[in-house]
């Protein structure tokens, strides 16, 4: 799975991702209005992995993954709007969620593009890059269908009409700047656009960028009122410092600003959340591991993440929530005390939850 990190020009998104990821991409392509992209893969911070290790005290401890690319910024400022280039929107229509930085901080050395800092203002105007991008598919694809309406055969006709109709819907709502996200759909409407990739038909996370000495905004509502997207404020600077930070250093500077965790470390938990994942794990002598599946997958579906022969001889699962395995401390307690349960295909796997997978090829 894959998140995009998209922003307006020095909204400091790249200084986000460099923090986020260790990467030390750099910020001139995005400056001068060249498309770039810069892709790492970050490790999903989960606490629940933290104690299975300590339990277990496996040879190795595999996290969930999400994968994040700094996408080049959207062609906005000075009045002027270039909009998104095609190279830049190949990118973003590959990802599966978009994170959209916003700027909320000032600076002398890398002053505001459009001469003052108005975060309302640079998030309407990033979504309204979105909006425009998807509307001219729409409008690309109500031009085929009707050419095809003049062309096709009586029993291609339905078809075709019930899609124009929904296309019609689809620019109605874009034209009124509402995000594809907003819109109800059947589950068949919402197959039938998926090939479109739609940007604003994606999950998002608005990531208000805040100045270092600047307190956390208590109301982020009106970054929010959007179906599938959450608004999130960091220090983005600050967390860059403490991402660059050694282990042992890293833990006193957080305790000595009160900080329970990085911002960054719950940016990802968001993300993940707004994929639709989850995790759940195996746990041994060898590996304690965290494997990624869509929420309400089933027991056959989290065998096959860990290996198809596991899928196609699957028997039973024999599975114990996280909470009854912290509970019992071992295994052989939990199964003592009953907590161990074995579960067919069909039973769906909760977060959290710790699987044994029996099976026979």
């Amino acid at each position: 799975m894959e998140v995009g990190i998209i922003g307006l020009p020095q909204s400091g998104k790249t200084t986000l991702f460099n923090a986020l990821t260790g990467s030390d991409a750099q910020t001139g392509a995005y400056s001068s209005g060249r498309s770039a992209q810069h892709t790492a893969v970050v490790d999903v911070a989960d606490p629940r992995v933290d104690l299975l290790s300590a339990m277990f005290s496996p040879r190795k401890t595999t996290r969930a993954k999400v994968q994040f690319t700094d996408v080049s910024g959207a062609g906005a400022g000075n009045g002027e709007r270039q909009g998104l280039d095609q190279q830049t929107l190949n990118a973003l229509s590959r990802c599966d969620a978009l994170v959209l930085v916003v700027r909320d901080f000032a600076s002398e050395i890398a002053p505001h593009p459009d001469g003052s800092v108005d975060a309302p203002r640079d998030l309407a105007s990033l979504r309204l890059e979105l909006l425009l991008s998807d509307l001219g598919i729409v409008e690309r694809r109500i031009e085929r269908i009707e050419q095809g309406l003049r062309k096709s055969r009586s029993t291609e006709k339905a078809a075709l009409e019930h899609e124009l109709a929904l296309m019609h819907r689809l620019a109605a709502a874009l034209e009124a700047e509402t995000p594809l996200t907003d819109v109800d759909l059947t589950d068949d409407e919402a197959l039938l656009i998926r090939g479109f990739q739609f940007l604003t038909a994606k999950p998002s996370l608005v990531i208000l960028n805040i100045g270092e000495g600047d307190p956390l905004p208590e109301d982020l509502d009106w970054a929010n009122g959007h179906r599938h997207s959450l608004p999130l404020a960091l220090h983005g600077s600050l967390e860059m410092e403490i991402a660059q930070l050694p282990a042992d250093e890293k833990a006193e500077f957080l305790a000595g600003y009160g900080i329970a965790e990085p911002g960054l470390s719950r940016l990802v938990r968001e993300a993940y959340g707004l994929l639709g994942l989850m995790s759940f794990f195996t746990v041994g002598e060898d590996e304690v591991r965290a494997w990624t599946v869509r929420r309400g997958a089933h027991a056959v579906e989290a065998a096959g993440t860990i290996h198809s022969d596991l899928a196609r001889g699957f028997i039973r699962a024999e599975v114990i929530s996280y909470d009854d395995m912290i509970s019992s401390q071992t295994l052989a307690k939990a199964r003592s005390l009953g907590r161990l349960r074995l579960e067919g295909k069909d039973y769906p796997v909760q977060d959290g939850d710790i699987l044994n997978i029996r099976f026979n090829v």
